[in-house]
C-alpha cells in the first residue's frame, strides 16, 4: 500500500490567505521529506474553507522545494475553465515537473463555483461539459486540428500552422501521452467512477463514506472496464481517509474529537452535507436519523483513529473489506498542534504502513 496525501485545503473563514498558503506549502515539503509518494489539492473559487483557486499555482511553487512527491490537481473542476486554456497550464506545468505531477479533473460540485460560471448542476450539464472538455484538452494534447471549436460552453479558435517559423499550437504534456488523470466519486457506484474503469483512469474514493459504499465505487470501476474489453488494476485504486494516529489511543481519540479534525467536520462538513443533501453519504444504516451523523459517530465508524497497531489492523480490515486498493489518501487539516500532526504523519508512513498486511492483488 502507498502512502498519499489529499489536501483541500481546509481552513476557517477569515484566515489569513498568505499564511495558510505557506502552511499548505510546509506541509507538502514536510510529506516529501517523509516519503510520501503523491499529494492533491483541491480547487474551489466561492468555498472559504476550502479557501484555493489555483492548485496549479501551489503546485508550481512546491515543484521547487520537494525531491520526489507527486503532485496532483485535486481536482480541476472542468465548468471553471475554458479547455484551450487549462491544456496549456497543465502541459506546461507538467514540462516544469518533468513529469511529476497527476491531473486530478472533475465536474465540480460546488454549488457557488457552478453559479459562478452559469451552470445548474440539477441538469447535469456540467458533467457533459466535463466529459467534452476533457476529450478536446486530450486532442489538443495529441493532434490539434486547425479550425473553430465552439459549443455552449467555449468558443476559440486553432489557428493555421506555418511550421517554417514554428506558428503554430505547440504545448504538450512532458509525460507521454500525458500526465496520469485521475477522477473522484462520491455517490453508490459512482458515474465518474464507471468512466474511470473505461478509460483507464485512477479513480478515487472520498474519504467519509463507509465501506459499503467504497465497495461500490470498484464495483463501478470494474463495469467501466469490462464494457471495453479491459481489466481494472486495483493498485491504481485511492482511498482518501480522515487518519489519526498517536502513541495512545486515548490522546489519538482526543484529538480526533477534540482537534482540528473536529473543528472542520463539525464547524463545516456537517452544516455542509445536509444542504447538499448528502447526508446520507455518511450512513452505516441508512435508516439512522440525521442528528446521530456527529464527529463522535465518524470517529466510531469511518474515521481510523488509534496508536499504531490500531491504525494497521483498521486499514489491513479496510482493504480486506473492500478488496484491496493502492494507495491511502490522509487527509489533510491545519497541523495545530504542529508537533502532534507531524508525528501522527511520521508514524502513518514509518510504522504503520510496515504493519499492514494488504490482500493479494
Amino acid at each position: 500500500m502507498d502512502l498519499g496525501f489529499f489536501t483541500m485545503p481546509l481552513h476557517p473563514p477569515g484566515s489569513y490567505h498568505a499564511a495558510t498558503l505557506e502552511a499548505d506549502l510546509e506541509q507538502l515539503i514536510y510529506l516529501d521529506q517523509l516519503g510520501y509518494s503523491e499529494a492533491w489539492i483541491g480547487e474551489h473559487y466561492t468555498a472559504e474553507w476550502e479557501n484555493i483557486p489555483a492548485p496549479d499555482l501551489l503546485i508550481a511553487q512546491a515543484l521547487g522545494v520537494t525531491k520526489q512527491i507527486r503532485l496532483g490537481t485535486g481536482v480541476t473542476c472542468m465548468p471553471n475553465h475554458n479547455p484551450f486554456s487549462i491544456a496549456h497550464r497543465i502541459a506546461q506545468l507538467d514540462q516544469m515537473s518533468r513529469g511529476r505531477i497527476m491531473w486530478g479533473v472533475g465536474s465540480g460540485g460546488f454549488p457557488g463555483d457552478l453559479d459562478v460560471f452559469g451552470f445548474d448542476r440539477r441538469t447535469g450539464t456540467n458533467r457533459e461539459m466535463t466529459r467534452q472538455a476533457i476529450d478536446l484538452v486530450l486532442e489538443l494534447w495529441n493532434d490539434p486540428k486547425p479550425g473553430n471549436y465552439k459549443t455552449d460552453w467555449w468558443d476559440f479558435n486553432v489557428p493555421e500552422p506555418e511550421d517554417d517559423i514554428g506558428l503554430r499550437v505547440h504545448m504538450k504534456p512532458y509525460q507521454d501521452p500525458h500526465p496520469p488523470i485521475g477522477v473522484a466519486g462520491v455517490s453508490p457506484k459512482s458515474e465518474t467512477l464507471t468512466l474511470a474503469g473505461e478509460r483507464g483512469w485512477l479513480p478515487m474514493s472520498i474519504n467519509f463514506v463507509p465501506e459499503g459504499l467504497l465497495q461500490s465505487h470498484w464495483v463501478a470501476v470494474e463495469d467501466g472496464a469490462s464494457k471495453v474489453g479491459k481489466t481494472a488494476d486495483r493498485t491504481n485504486w485511492r482511498i482518501a481517509r480522515e487518519v489519526i494516529v498517536a502513541d495512545s489511543s486515548a490522546e489519538a481519540r482526543k484529538q480526533a474529537l477534540t482537534g482540528t479534525l473536529a473543528r472542520d467536520m463539525e464547524g463545516y462538513f456537517l452544516k455542509l452535507l445536509p444542504r447538499s443533501k448528502m447526508l446520507g453519504l455518511l450512513k452505516v444504516d441508512p435508516n439512522m436519523p440525521d442528528s446521530d451523523v456527529t464527529n463522535e459517530y465518524l470517529v466510531d465508524n469511518i474515521f481510523i483513529v488509534g496508536n499504531p497497531e490500531e491504525v494497521a489492523e483498521k486499514l489491513s480490515a479496510l482493504d480486506e473489506s473492500v478488496g484491496g486498493f493502492g494507495t491511502l489518501m490522509a487527509m489533510g487539516h491545519e497541523w495545530q498542534p504542529e508537533d502532534f500532526w507531524k508525528s501522527s504523519m511520521g508514524l502513518l508512513k514509518e510504522e504503520v504502513l510496515t504493519k499492514v498486511e494488504t490482500v493479494s492483488r
